[in-house]
């Protein structure tokens, strides 16, 4: 577990992914300069069609940061897509080395798997560009996450698909970017983990080719749970199946507690989850709990 972001800390953010509205990223630099030292470099604003700069400039930039002196976090402006383009040859042991966050969400789940593989705890949040839009809720969430780790935290009220319990670390993010990390042979989870996926845009026929594809590649053999995030805009088609339906499906006879509706993802709330951290959830009938914290590292300085 990385150390504690604290009032005054060293914020470095990045654009590994895709651009943004830089509207929205000014203003959460602006917000997040009131609490911290902020560092950035311009060429965050780059555009390079559907990415924020060649590839050179965006794995370059995230590999400075990761060595960069005195860094607490690594705050990424936005997702979009590019960060598999190079995630996968950029040396991550020296987040190992020298604990710090990494903050971010959707494609930036290839760098959390890369984080989880050297065995570092990482923070599922809202990029820049949500702080930027001023929601009071999401800024004191992801602040207070990051001023305390290891802060227990406890998310009742979750619909059960499959009843059961189990305790693991929790891993995962979004299903796209967990079954591409997949087919580049990048996932290394430790046996019983708790899986927490979300998606955008995907019918629920494409989520079932997903973790259709996920276990037959024997990719989730080894899961203690599954946890359902949001998925924005994956909702039936003509044949009315859902999202839910489809995972019911396809779990309820694997052994594994499987809960939904963690108010996690592309929606507006998006709970800030750290993953790496021990997790654990409880699917009774009617009702289901994902809990987390007080974890093995003990995020003091």
């Amino acid at each position: 577990m990385p150390p504690p972001v604290l009032s005054g800390d060293v914020i470095r953010v990045v654009a590994p992914s895709g651009p943004f509205d830089p509207r929205l990223v000014w203003r959460g630099l602006g917000w997040l300069s009131e609490r911290y030292r902020v560092r950035y470099d311009r060429g965050i604003f780059s555009r390079h069609g559907y990415l924020a700069g060649n590839d050179a400039r965006r794995r370059d930039e995230l590999a400075s940061a990761l060595h960069e002196p005195g860094v607490a976090a690594i705050w990424c402006a936005r997702g979009g897509v590019g960060a598999n383009r190079y995630a996968h040859t950029i040396d991550f042991s020296t987040l190992r080395d020298e604990p710090r966050w990494l903050v971010g969400f959707s494609d930036i789940t290839a760098l959390h798997i890369e984080a989880a593989a050297v065995k570092v705890m990482s923070l599922h949040a809202a990029h820049v560009t949500a702080l930027g839009r001023g929601d009071a809720v999401t800024r004191e969430q992801v602040t207070a996450q990051l001023a305390d780790p290891a802060a227990p935290v406890s998310i009742e009220g979750l619909p059960v698909l499959v009843p059961g319990l189990a305790r693991g670390r929790l891993v995962g993010g979004n299903l796209a970017l967990v079954h591409a990390c997949a087919v580049a042979g990048r996932l290394r989870w430790p046996g019983g983990a708790i899986l927490f996926i979300e998606d955008i845009g995907e019918r629920p026929y494409r989520i079932d080719r997903m973790l259709t594809t996920l276990l037959a590649g024997g990719h989730l053999d080894a899961l203690g749970g599954l946890v359902l995030g949001e998925f924005t805009a994956c909702g039936p088609g003509l044949d009315g199946v859902s999202v839910e339906a489809v995972v019911r499906e396809l779990f309820a006879d694997r052994g594994i507690p499987v809960v939904a509706g963690l108010p996690s993802g592309h929606g507006r709330q998006n709970q800030p989850l750290v993953l790496g951290a021990n997790a654990t959830v409880r699917a009774k009938a009617g009702e289901g709990t994902l809990a987390w914290g007080n974890s093995n590292g003990t995020g003091v300085r």
